[in-house]
């Protein structure tokens, strides 16, 4: 009996394209996750009179209640993150699934939207990594471009960077396979 030998590598490429899009669910389901509780989190906060000392104490009692029961993606640093996630992106339909919840941190740090709607942009345009993205930020990608008179040269050069080779460079991070219940 003679089989195709195109048969296995299909295969195989399905397997691998199928969990690389799991992995991805998975981390934006986390992501909208944490946009919810940010969103719960303002709501309430808007409710309180005095917001910033409310705020504080909120966010204090909600990690010391939560993070015994779901580990430490939910320390007072982590829900002030979920808190900023939603001011940052106060639409929900805004949250882009080919993004990482590291890569929503990175650009919770700029500060500027146009500069930040450029980051998201490129990144789901050239499928970058976080340290791709965190290395285009540090290095003024967005304003390099600004002042440059050959925008295609400078384009150029931050696309020739790795893409991500497998679903197991996603899923690295201890925080996703916490959220998921996993050692």
């Amino acid at each position: 009996m003679l089989v195709n030998q195109s048969i296995i590598s299909d295969i195989k490429a399905i397997i691998a394209q199928s969990k690389d899009r799991a992995i991805r669910s998975v981390d934006h389901q986390r992501t909208l996750m944490y946009w919810h509780i940010g969103k719960r989190i303002f709501e309430e906060e808007q409710e309180s009179k005095d917001r910033a000392d409310y705020g504080t104490y909120l966010i204090k009692y909600l990690s010391e209640q939560l993070q015994p029961e779901f580990g430490s993606g939910f320390s007072t640093r982590q829900i002030n993150l979920y808190r900023k996630l939603y001011r940052t992106f106060e639409n929900v339909h805004t949250l882009y699934a080919q993004l990482s919840w590291s890569q929503y941190k990175l650009l919770l740090s700029v500060d500027n939207q146009d500069k930040r709607e450029f980051y998201i942009a490129e990144t789901v345009k050239n499928n970058w990594t976080v340290r791709q993205l965190e290395r285009q930020i540090y290095g003024s990608l967005y304003e390099r471009l600004l002042l440059s008179n050959d925008k295609e040269s400078v384009l150029a050069v931050a696309k020739n960077e790795k893409q991500p080779s497998n679903a197991k460079e996603i899923i690295k991070d201890p925080m996703l396979l916490e959220f998921l219940g996993l050692k």
